[in-house]
C-alpha cells in the first residue's frame, strides 16, 4: 500500500528548531516530486517547500533561509528541518507526493499525503 507516514514536530520556544519526516511506502518516493504545506487554524493550506526529483528546491520566502527541504532517496524520506522558528510557524504540517497537475514547482495537486503533525512555537 502507497502511503506517506509523518513524524517529528512538536512544541517549541521561539528561536529553536525542529525537524519533520516523512516516510514513503509502497513506491519509490525517490522518482517524484515532493512537497510540505501547512495549516494554520482559520487559514488555508499553503506550500512552504518543495523539492523536485532532481533534488531542486524553492521555498516560501515566509520560511526562506529558515527552513531546508531534503529527500533521502534510499531510505525514501522526505525532511524538513526547521530553524529559527517563529511563532507565526504554528500549524499542522503535511508532506505529499507525486504531483497529479501542475509542473513540480507550482504543482496543483498531489496524489499522496501526510497524516499530518503539529508543530506549535510559542514565543
Amino acid at each position: 500500500e502507497e502511503e506517506l507516514v509523518q513524524s517529528g514536530g512538536g512544541s517549541v520556544q521561539a528561536g529553536g528548531s525542529l525537524r519533520l519526516s516523512c516516510q514513503a511506502s509502497g513506491y519509490i518516493g525517490g522518482a517524484y516530486s515532493m512537497a510540505w504545506f501547512r495549516q494554520a487554524p482559520e487559514k488555508t493550506r499553503e506550500a512552504v517547500a518543495r523539492i523536485a526529483s532532481t533534488g531542486t528546491t524553492i521555498y516560501a520566502d515566509a520560511v526562506k533561509g529558515r527552513f531546508t527541504i531534503s529527500k533521502d532517496n534510499a531510505e525514501n524520506t522526505l525532511y524538513l528541518e526547521m530553524d529559527k522558528l517563529k511563532p507565526e510557524d504554528t500549524a499542522m504540517y503535511y508532506c505529499a507526493a507525486n504531483c497529479l497537475r501542475g509542473v513540480w514547482s507550482d504543482c496543483l495537486q498531489y496524489i499522496y499525503w501526510g497524516q499530518g503533525t503539529q508543530v506549535t512555537v510559542s514565543s
